[in-house]
């Protein structure tokens, strides 16, 4: 959901003491070595460690599958058998994506969602085979079982490397007596020709080798940390959702919303109009009704009669048009945002104060959200603010529409509660806008919104 708690717009939220890892009890610990020295052993060096580790054999697994069972289908393709054996190969790419994205969330915390599932408008075999071919995500997981393998020989041997060389020079001092006592030489050759060798054997050039291997120690976990920063990105990219088919959800999502929103809308119209313009039509036809019985037998109650229906009909009449203004108003469509916004603002119980900065009008159906999410921000600060003034601005930000509404009152609005609120936001995001809610207790409350401008 596109709502947000303090976040942007020059509020920040917190002091950054007291949550995650920086808060209580993380920052209490002590260590007894410091963390240069305590990464390479951590869980999470070691983790990803055992990722890259395990990347090796099962690219071989992958890239041996994809390779062998696409080459076989692509040259069984001038008989059928191809499109089963392709099928059947992109089928069990995508379950090697399945077992990549486990092992991804397990050891590097690589949160991927699903990606979308085959689209079948027919059940069987050769429905399910159409779409399997037809599935972009399925290729990307070919894809990927194609390019992992050569990534994570690469990944492999650096990670050995460096792991293999830090931890066996670190610990040289522990294990030097091998050579003079099995190999017949002095210490670990350095450099040797016919004339003559170098050999670490004196406890300067032991002591040396085991700060080289400190050195590369402590600098393993990062390099297998950036090497498997590629492999998220990896798994991201081509074993997920692809960005098309987010948006795609997304739209659905929001396209419920708006007809929700629509439904209930027309409901409260319905609402509106039989329990009060409709009641009094009726009760108005009613009395001149009685009226007309009347007119010959006691014309005076037959005008007082009429004359009550008159009362009637100004009555039916404000509220067809408060009605038909809280629907969209007519100032809006003849002169702007501008005066329809201070029409709001003049309606509302606290004095405030409208700014519209706006050098062109956006979109219709933009302004018409735009005033309606004004209008409930402030029939908000009216029920439950308590507050002595009130500010609306609206200004443009290149293609995006800015509103911003501050009171003094008491504060405490929390999207989260399923008040208006939420139901404002859902309304926003379903065009693709942004609710951001800052309000602390005792105050002030400040509501921005952010729509698309679409003029």
């Amino acid at each position: 959901m596109a709502t947000e708690y303090g976040q942007g717009y020059g509020h920040p939220r917190g002091d950054g003491s007291g949550s995650g890892f920086h808060g209580a009890g993380a920052g209490d610990r002590r260590h007894r070595l410091p963390a240069p020295l305590r990464t390479p052993v951590e869980a999470r060096s070691l983790r990803e460690f055992g990722y890259v580790m395990l990347s090796l054999p099962l690219g071989v697994a992958m890239f041996t599958f994809a390779i062998t069972m696409f080459s076989l289908g692509a040259g069984l393709l001038i008989t059928f058998l191809g499109i089963p054996v392709l099928a059947a190969a992109l089928a069990g790419c995508r379950g090697f994506g399945t077992l990549e994205r486990a092992r991804a969330r397990r050891l590097l915390g690589v949160e991927v969602s699903e990606p979308e599932p085959l689209r079948m408008r027919k059940h069987g075999a050769m429905a399910w085979m159409g779409a399997m071919l037809k599935s972009g995500t399925s290729w990307r997981h070919l894809l990927y079982a194609v390019i992992q393998l050569p990534w994570s020989v690469f990944s492999f041997v650096v990670a050995l490397n460096f792991w293999a060389y830090g931890w066996a020079l670190l610990a040289y001092p522990l294990w030097f007596w091998v050579f003079p006592m099995y190999a017949g030489q002095d210490g670990l050759q350095v450099y040797g020709d016919e004339t003559h060798a170098i050999y670490l054997d004196n406890p300067f050039e032991i002591a040396v080798t085991a700060l080289v291997g400190l050195l590369f120690t402590m600098a393993t976990p990062w390099i297998v940390r950036a090497l498997t920063t590629v492999d998220g990105l990896m798994v991201r990219g081509l074993l997920g959702p692809s960005r098309l088919a987010t948006r795609v959800v997304e739209l659905e999502s929001d396209r419920g919303v708006v007809v929700d929103t629509a439904a209930a809308d027309l409901r409260r119209i319905e609402r509106d109009l039989h329990d009060g313009a409709q009641a009094r039509l009726v009760a108005l036809a009613m009395d001149l009704g009685l009226a007309k019985e009347k007119l010959t037998e006691d014309p005076q109650a037959a005008a007082r009669m009429v004359d009550e229906a008159h009362g009637e009909v100004k009555t039916a009449l404000q509220e067809l048009r408060d009605l038909a203004r809280g629907i969209h108003p007519a100032v809006l469509t003849d002169r702007g945002l501008d005066a329809a916004l201070s029409a709001v603002a003049s309606r509302c119980t606290v004095p405030v104060d409208v700014d519209v900065d706006l050098a062109s009008r956006p979109a219709a159906a933009i302004e018409g959200i735009a005033y309606f999410t004004v209008s409930e921000l402030l029939q908000n600060i009216s029920k439950h603010a308590r507050a002595s003034r009130a500010t609306v601005d609206v200004w443009r930000v290149e293609n995006r529409l800015m509103i911003q509404v501050v009171d003094d009152g008491v504060g405490g609005a929390d999207v989260s509660r399923g008040s208006g609120l939420a139901g404002l936001a859902e309304r926003l995001d379903a065009v693709d806008g942004i609710l951001v809610v800052d309000s602390p207790v005792a105050g002030p409350t400040r509501v921005t919104a952010e729509l698309p401008w679409r003029g």
